[in-house]
């Protein structure tokens, strides 16, 4: 019998786990995906037929946030998007051949034309925005049916940097200008194939004006006042805990989590 490995097995945004919310261990396959990590560790997707075997379960990705340590969290968040990127690259964006996955790197490769596609990220910036010494800025997105405000995030437009996104998203959605714009932390997002970079900034002038088919709702909160927030694990957890509670920024991104 073959040395079974440790399994990242996707259904969607769902992953199969045992009811200890552990991964399972199977035989390798050829399609398999390999991380280079020195682990037997393979990612692979469920099957549209294929049964779920005894004593596992779908869960979630969300909800092992809480439960998983960063590692696995993050070794979940890298198989998710190098699958989709895989199922999304199966033909050469120059010339249409169906492509080859690459013996030993992240590459799609056409045997046509030799054209290499390799995998991408999107850049969102998120910020926490401060007013004076004990208000922190809060929104609710408008597809969001519970009581929960997050911060203000987009994505980087072409062309941009950072901060200039950090401002325009600020002053597109709620219509806020913000001053002191500095970089907190980063984490990969799954949700496709997202790289969420944390910023703080501080309010500088303007009336709350809500862009509504993205925000619902926007508010200046004091510290100990605050609505119901986004989840443990989450970055925007963080960067809000960082601000209400005086948390120092970690110098390792991970330890907050």
């Amino acid at each position: 019998m073959s040395e079974l490995s440790l399994a990242y097995i996707f259904h969607q945004h769902q992953i199969l786990v045992d009811e200890n919310f552990q991964l399972p261990r199977v035989e390798r396959v050829a399609s398999d995906l390999h991380f280079s990590t020195g682990d037997q560790v393979i990612a692979r997707d469920l099957l549209e037929n294929e049964p779920i075997p005894s004593g596992l379960q779908l869960v979630p990705i969300r909800q092992l946030l809480t439960l998983w340590d960063t590692k696995q969290f993050e070794t979940a968040s890298r198989a998710i998007q190098l699958l989709e990127w895989r199922r999304n690259h199966q033909f050469c964006s120059h010339c249409g051949h169906k492509t080859e996955v690459h013996p030993t790197e992240y590459a799609m490769v056409c045997p046509a034309c030799r054209y290499h596609q390799y995998p991408r990220v999107q850049p969102c910036v998120i910020t926490v925005i401060t007013r004076g010494d004990d208000e922190i800025l809060l929104a609710k997105n408008a597809k969001n049916k519970s009581n929960m405000y997050g911060l203000i995030a987009g994505f980087v437009e072409v062309g941009e940097t950072l901060e200039e996104a950090v401002r325009r998203e600020t002053f597109e959605e709620v219509g806020l200008k913000v001053k002191n714009v500095q970089y907190l932390a980063s984490q990969p997002w799954p949700f496709p194939s997202n790289l969420m970079l944390a910023f703080r900034a501080e309010y500088a002038s303007g009336d709350i004006q809500l862009q509504e088919e993205e925000i619902s709702d926007a508010q200046f909160f004091k510290f100990d006042q605050l609505p119901e927030i986004p989840f443990k694990g989450s970055i925007a957890y963080a960067m809000i805990k960082h601000i209400t509670d005086g948390h120092p920024v970690a110098d390792d991104t991970r330890e907050w989590l």
